[in-house]
């Protein structure tokens, strides 16, 4: 299965390295700094990569690559998941997956490895079963282990890993009982020059972070269960209830966890929350162009807009940019030819315009293409499918928590052409 594991930063430096079986030369990860050379974005880098001898699988998250290293085939899937679990329990013990916070504590981050995989074979997962083997590193925690010489190993095998419900520990006791869940929906879309859509579908995840006493059996049910399309549970929940009810029944583990993964593929299920009027161009005489960018609401179903940034990777031709923004800040780099426009609210009321000329260099042929708009945008409580949760309900414990749904949409690969 996983034979090796390399953590390389943004820069493409090998800063750790985790071999479960023989060690591999770090020579391997050539093949991928070749694939990432050539990826203008490291999201596009090809999360497969096929060498002589090995397959590369690697994730990109938090500015840090996971290059996994696999002598035999294996489904891509299932590394990339455990890719993302071991990215996520990072995340959960030290509140940020960062290079700085993996090298102030690689000796925690080996102990995780070696006992979330196991001769290459995925084996503790959960962040409930690894906090009872290997405690979260805290400031008293170290202090002590430094003066009596203890780890932060458990002395005891988790009480999760012998019963039915490997995801939850026993005893679990709060003062405040709360289980709270977050809606967030990703759009990816293609929009034409014209404003019309050419591609649209939504990536959904429903976070839980549920923190309550003894052993609780939770259902939430939807009013719009049937525009979910591919759809994929945490092990907690009950499938068969899911395939008869359409409704999600389980026990959850302690703290944060991934309820479930959902994907909107019917286009016209798929609303494009704001318009883009665009006029980019390069004259034919001259080393000059003008550009020109209105941004509206369309449909936001009563929301504001927020965090709304515009990105544009210009042609190799481009000098410099000398642009008036009616919203917001702009900025050209000249190095990597990308120019960001810092929007921030959207107001409809006053649309923000960015428009003005563009230097070329001299001599130049006129670039072939017009470059394409990417746009990042957020907004708060609503969910752009229209999904909503109409009821969550408690079995199993007497007392009542606290409940909340929160629902957040945002631009996943959102491109507007030119």
């Amino acid at each position: 299965m996983i034979h090796s594991l390399f953590l390389i930063n943004h820069a493409g430096d090998i800063f750790l390295e985790k071999h479960w079986k023989s060690v591999i030369s770090r020579s391997v990860c050539d093949y991928f700094f070749e694939a990432k050379e050539k990826a203008v974005e490291p999201e596009n880098v090809p999360p497969v990569l096929q060498t002589p001898h090995h397959y590369l699988i690697s994730i990109y998250r938090d500015k840090l690559f996971f290059l996994s290293v696999v002598q035999t085939e294996v489904p891509p899937l299932f590394v990339i998941e455990f890719l993302h679990r071991v990215a996520d329990t990072i995340q959960d013990y030290f509140g940020e997956c960062s290079e700085s916070l993996i090298n102030d504590n690689v000796v925690t981050v080996y102990e995780l490895l070696e006992e979330m995989l196991d001769n290459g074979f995925p084996l503790a997962t959960e962040s409930n079963v690894l906090k009872e083997m290997i405690r979260p590193p805290t400031i008293l925690r170290s202090v002590v282990n430094t003066l009596t010489g203890s780890s932060n190993v458990g002395d005891k095998l988790p009480t999760g890993q012998l019963s039915s419900i490997p995801w939850r520990r026993a005893g679990v006791k709060y003062t405040n009982n709360e289980a709270y869940f977050d809606v967030i929906e990703e759009i990816d879309a293609i929009v034409d020059k014209s404003g019309m859509t050419v591609f649209a579908e939504i990536q959904g995840v429903i976070e839980a972070s549920v923190r309550l006493t003894g052993m609780p059996d939770l259902s939430m049910t939807f009013m719009n269960p049937s525009l979910l399309d591919d759809v994929s549970f945490h092990p907690c929940v009950r499938f068969k209830r899911w395939e008869s009810e359409r409704a999600l029944s389980f026990i959850p583990p302690d703290g944060n966890f991934t309820l479930m993964n959902y994907h909107v593929s019917s286009q016209n299920l798929v609303t494009i929350p704001v318009y883009v009027k665009q006029n980019i161009c390069f004259f034919e005489t001259g080393p000059c162009g003008r550009l020109d960018i209105t941004i509206g609401p369309k449909q936001t179903m009563g929301k504001t807009v927020e965090a709304l940034m515009v990105t544009i990777h210009m042609p190799k031709a481009v000098l410099s940019a000398n642009l008036t923004a009616t919203q917001g800040n702009y900025t050209y780099d000249l190095a990597t030819k990308v120019l960001v426009w810092d929007i921030g609210k959207l107001n409809p009321q006053k649309l923000p315009n960015l428009r003005g000329s563009l230097s070329l260099q001299s001599g130049a042929p006129k670039p072939e293409d017009n470059p394409s708009l990417n746009i990042d945008l957020k907004i708060q409580q609503v969910a752009i499918s229209g999904l909503k949760v109409s009821r969550l309900e408690m079995n199993g414990e007497k007392y009542k928590p606290f409940k909340g749904v929160k629902y957040l949409t945002k631009a996943g690969n959102f491109q507007v052409r030119t």
